[in-house]
């Protein structure tokens, strides 16, 4: 078995009253840092207009420069992106053994 894989099912996240954990919304992080991204790029690119370069050109090169502008200051909407994607993934995979176990016929792990 590889170092990353884990025995048995995997473990559901227990919630503040005990039961299963909610994973978290994905949609308002997703539009979060997307807006970010298209904001950081079109900030960029009129600086770079205003600069004097030509519509392609500061396009271009707005696109390139806002790419690790991005990175670093969109870094906290895109690691919670990335947490809400885990446990909604961990939830969904939890659900799946679950149907399976109860198609199956044996009884789900409490």
């Amino acid at each position: 078995m590889a170092e990353h894989e884990t025995a048995g099912p995997p473990v559901t996240p227990a919630g503040p009253a005990g039961g299963p954990a909610t994973p978290p919304k994905v949609l308002p992080w997703l539009v979060l840092h997307t807006v970010g991204r298209l904001g950081i790029f079109a900030l960029v690119t009129l600086v770079l207009w205003m600069a004097g370069l030509d519509f392609f050109s500061g396009a271009l090169f707005g696109l390139l420069l806002s790419m690790p502008i991005a990175y670093l200051a969109l870094r906290p909407s895109r690691e919670r992106l990335s947490e809400a994607l885990v446990a909604r993934s961990l939830a969904r995979r939890a659900e799946k053994e679950q149907l399976r176990a109860r198609l199956s016929g044996e009884q789900p792990p409490a």
